[in-house]
C-alpha cells in the first residue's frame, strides 16, 4: 500500500463514520450555543469589553481542536485491536507515509471543527477583521501539532476501552490547566500550565480578543513537546508492529 492511498483511505474511513464524524463536530457545537447562546446580548463579559460569543467561540476552539486532533488515537487503539496493524507490517507502508496519514486525518478534522465554530460565532454575531481570523487560524494549526503526535501515542499504548476515559480526561485537564475556560493568572498552576502545549493553544486562540500571539517561551515549548511526542509516537508504533 503506498502513502497516498493510505492517506485517502484514512481520509475516507474518517469522513464516512458518520457516527464519530457528527459526534466529534457537535459536542463542541452544541456546547457552545448551550453557553454562548443565551448571552449572544452580552457585549462587556465581566468587563472585559469583550463580547460573550468571542470569548467563548475561542475558548472552544481550543477545547474543540485537541480533541480532534486526539481522536486519532482511538482510531488507532481500533486499528490495532482488529489486528490492522500487523496486516500494515507486509506492507511497503513506510513509518513516516503512517504518520503523515494520522497527522493529516486529525487535522481535517480539527479544521472542521474549527469551521464550524467560525459559522457558530458569526450566527451569534462575532465580527473581526480578515487578517485577525487568519492570524489565529494559522496560530492554532500551528501549536496543535504536538497534539498529533500525542494522539499517535496514546492510540499505540492504550486499548479501546481505556482509551475513551483517557481523552477526555486529558482534554478536560488540558483545556483547565491551559487556562481554556477562564484565565490561570498567578501561582502554580499558573507556572505548570506555561509549559503545557494547551496553554499556548488558547494563547493562540485569544490573539482574537487582543491578545500577543507566541513569545520566545511559548515556540519552545510547542517544539520541545512535538519533538519528545514524534519520538514517542515512532518509539510506540515500531514496538506495536514489531510485536509477534
Amino acid at each position: 500500500m503506498s502513502g497516498v492511498s493510505y492517506t485517502r483511505y484514512e481520509l475516507l474511513r474518517t469522513l464516512r463514520n458518520r457516527r464519530f464524524f457528527l459526534l466529534s463536530l457537535g459536542f463542541p457545537l452544541v456546547l457552545y450555543f448551550l453557553i454562548a447562546g443565551s448571552q449572544r446580548d452580552v457585549h462587556n463579559l465581566g468587563g472585559t469589553g469583550i463580547s460573550a460569543p468571542l470569548y467563548f467561540m475561542v475558548g472552544l476552539l481550543a477545547f474543540g481542536t485537541m480533541s480532534s486532533m486526539l481522536s486519532c488515537g482511538a482510531r488507532i487503539a481500533a486499528e490495532r485491536a482488529v489486528g490492522w496493524n500487523r496486516q500494515l507490517r507486509i506492507s511497503p507502508l513506510s513509518t513516516r507515509a503512517y504518520f503523515r496519514a494520522k497527522v493529516q486525518t486529525a487535522y481535517l478534522m480539527a479544521l472542521l471543527s474549527m469551521i464550524v465554530l467560525y459559522a457558530a460565532g458569526i450566527s451569534l454575531g462575532v465580527s473581526m477583521s480578515a487578517s485577525d481570523w487568519l492570524k489565529m487560524t494559522l496560530l492554532i494549526l500551528v501549536c496543535l501539532v504536538p497534539f498529533a503526535a500525542l494522539g499517535i501515542v496514546i492510540g499505540h499504548m492504550l486499548t479501546p476501552d481505556s482509551i475513551g476515559p483517557a481523552m477526555g480526561g486529558g482534554v478536560a485537564l488540558f483545556a483547565f490547566l491551559g487556562g481554556t475556560w477562564f484565565p490561570i493568572t498567578h501561582g502554580f498552576l499558573y507556572d505548570f500550565g506555561q509549559l503545557l502545549p494547551s496553554y499556548w493553544l488558547v494563547q493562540a486562540s485569544h490573539v482574537a480578543l487582543g491578545g500577543h500571539p507566541l513569545n520566545t517561551k511559548g515556540w519552545v515549548v510547542i517544539v520541545v513537546w512535538t519533538l519528545v511526542m514524534a519520538a514517542m509516537a515512532r518509539r510506540a508504533y515500531r514496538h506495536d508492529t514489531g510485536r509477534v
